[in-house]
């Protein structure tokens, strides 16, 4: 009997682990108090109506969604057509391309922020909005290229040379027979890319200036200053922004069926 229990019982222990910070946070969103607590006191939906009272929080939203959608297209369009030479052809220093892609991502971000801006923004006077789009595009493009790097691994190159030799140039069969057949894996390298690029904090920070921040940067600003449940109600829709951004990609892209 203990055995059969034992499953059950840690599955909902590691539930209890990744779902229960969330809930405590939706809780706090809904207290009619005045500090953020827990438990709530008392249940309201005043401070989820503050947050879009709070201008900053409106244009930093902006913000984060421009760089967010711009900044993971970019490496989309950028990391594509290097996914696809590093897995179609053997490249002389392929691992080594494929090492320098993923430094964004292996080089703490504190790191690569103050790198950034002593190197980038400060000798040549970026605009700070142009140095935080090539930073957050810069940011995005690995998952780009490996996850995109997957998908075309796992597409036999045969079908696609089955397209040229039936009268289509390469050109058209990558986008009649190759891009379709990966569109999974570039819907998949687009979903990790915005919420890397959304959320991202230690580039965004130092790369922040007058008027031009991003959500996260805001948030942590904010609680500087204010303790109340608007931070917990932000950051609830902000989860389930989340959460429904993959439901829409499941339900009308078919997520699954290609990853």
């Amino acid at each position: 009997m203990t055995s059969r229990l034992f499953p059950p019982i840690i599955l909902l222990l590691l539930l209890t682990f990744l779902i229960g910070p969330f809930l405590i946070i939706i809780a706090a969103s809904l207290s009619a108090g005045d500090t953020l607590a827990f438990p709530p006191q008392g249940l309201s939906l005043k401070w989820v109506a503050k947050v879009f009272t709070i201008d900053s929080f409106r244009e930093s939203f902006g913000m984060s969604m421009f760089l967010a959608v711009f900044g993971t297209l970019a490496a989309l369009i950028l990391g594509i057509p290097a996914a696809y030479a590093l897995s179609r052809y053997r490249l002389p220093f392929g691992e080594t391309v494929r090492t320098i892609v993923s430094l964004p991502i292996i080089v703490p971000g504190i790191v690569v922020g103050l790198a950034l801006l002593r190197y980038l923004v400060v000798p040549f006077a970026f605009n700070i909005t142009l140095a935080l789009f090539l930073a957050h595009t810069a940011l995005v493009l690995p998952y780009a290229v490996r996850v995109v790097s997957a998908s075309l691994n796992n597409l036999r190159a045969d079908i696609e040379e089955a397209a040229v030799l039936l009268g289509s140039s390469r050109l058209g069969a990558f986008f009649r027979v190759v891009m379709p057949n990966i569109r999974g894996g570039i819907l998949a390298a687009f979903i990790l890319g915005f919420v890397t690029s959304f959320n991202q904090v230690p580039v965004s920070l130092f790369l922040s200036g007058p008027g031009v921040r991003t959500l996260p940067i805001d948030m942590l600003g904010y609680m500087e200053t204010t303790y109340d449940p608007s931070i917990a109600a932000l950051s609830s829709l902000l989860a389930f922004l989340s959460i429904g951004i993959v439901f829409l990609a499941e339900r009308f892209l078919g997520f699954s069926r290609y990853v």
